[in-house]
């Protein structure tokens, strides 16, 4: 028999016990856990465990001796059941490739994997879904993926140059709510501002593109290691699964001499992308302007500094909400 123990997060011993336990299956357990279900036996020890890291499940790892025993499946439940008490109701997975038909029985489906990593999300061609809502174009296809943290001079004018090299441009506003301006308002600035610019089509990325589930470290950029980075995940997702269905064979990037965990991701870009027929195309920032430089302006109340380096449409957001 086993007992099931639940934790949000797991701290002290047994927190230590459940590294121990994951570094056996060649398992390094983050810093990102929200809520972790482990399964002991009589021996009080771990058979089984699991977290849910946001709306992502990972760090599952089983007991050779509980194979079989529905071990798995009673961890996975128990992380989804607590997801959809929280309202989280899209949930991804990480397993490693070989255990894709176990986590399909359990109503996970496969999105995409790497030589190391597999991805499954819980909806049946959830992303499909998402590129079929997506306008399609005649022609070259560009895209572009940015957070807009907020909209600045700079991510104009990269949208401006890049639209003029390609016959559409898919612009794709990060959905993740991390940031100091929420993911609608960035997603509405981007969207207005770019309204002169006829062949741009903006959207919101929703978890396929630099989110949670795909590039987690993304958005840890004050404490990320940029040598660790292994953006891969995110970019394979790009390459084989969204720049086919939209017919998007450019990528453009802005230079970025500021960030090394976006500079280390960009790097990965353009080794990944080209092996999949996806050029990248990299555009010099504008005037080193930078939407870090914006919030800083923000803290110190510098508004007519801002005004000289954001688009209208931010400027009149900013002065509205300060």
């Amino acid at each position: 028999m086993f007992r099931l123990e639940t934790g949000a997060p797991l701290k002290g011993v047994r927190l230590i016990k459940n590294k121990e336990f994951l570094s056996k299956f060649g398992l390094r357990a983050g810093d990102d856990a929200d809520f972790t279900a482990l399964l002991y036996n009589d021996d009080d020890e771990i058979m089984a465990t699991g977290s849910l890291c946001g709306n992502v499940l990972k760090y599952i790892a089983v007991d050779d001796r509980a194979q079989g025993e529905g071990a798995c499946a009673s961890i996975v439940s128990q992380l989804v059941t607590h997801a959809f008490g929280e309202g989280k109701k899209h949930l991804f997975l990480f397993t490693k490739p070989k255990n894709e038909d176990m986590f399909k029985a359990l109503s996970f489906y496969r999105l995409v994997s790497t030589a190391d990593v597999l991805m499954m999300e819980n909806t049946r061609h959830g992303l499909d879904k998402f590129l079929d809502s997506l306008p399609r174009c005649e022609g070259t296809a560009g895209a572009l993926v940015c957070n807009c943290n907020p909209f600045t001079n700079g991510h104009l004018y990269l949208m401006e140059t890049a639209a003029k090299q390609v016959d559409c441009l898919h612009v794709f506003v990060l959905s993740e709510d991390r940031s100091m301006f929420p993911a609608e308002d960035r997603y509405s600035l981007v969207k207005r501002g770019t309204e002169h610019i006829k062949n741009v089509f903006v959207h919101r990325s929703e978890d396929y593109l630099i989110s949670s589930a795909t590039f987690p470290t993304y958005f840890l950029k004050e404490t990320a290691d940029a040598a660790e980075i292994n953006a891969d995940l995110d970019l394979t997702l790009f390459a084989k699964r969204i720049a086919p269905r939209l017919g998007i064979t450019k990528r453009f990037v802005g230079t970025e001499p500021f960030c090394p965990v976006t500079n280390a991701y960009n790097e990965r870009m353009k080794l990944i992308l080209p092996q999949n027929g996806v050029e990248v195309v990299e555009i010099p920032r504008l005037d080193n302007i930078s939407a870090s430089e914006v919030r800083r302006l923000m803290v110190e109340r510098n508004y007519e500094a801002v005004r000289q380096i954001v688009p209208k449409v931010t400027y009149e957001h900013i002065m509205g909400i300060k």
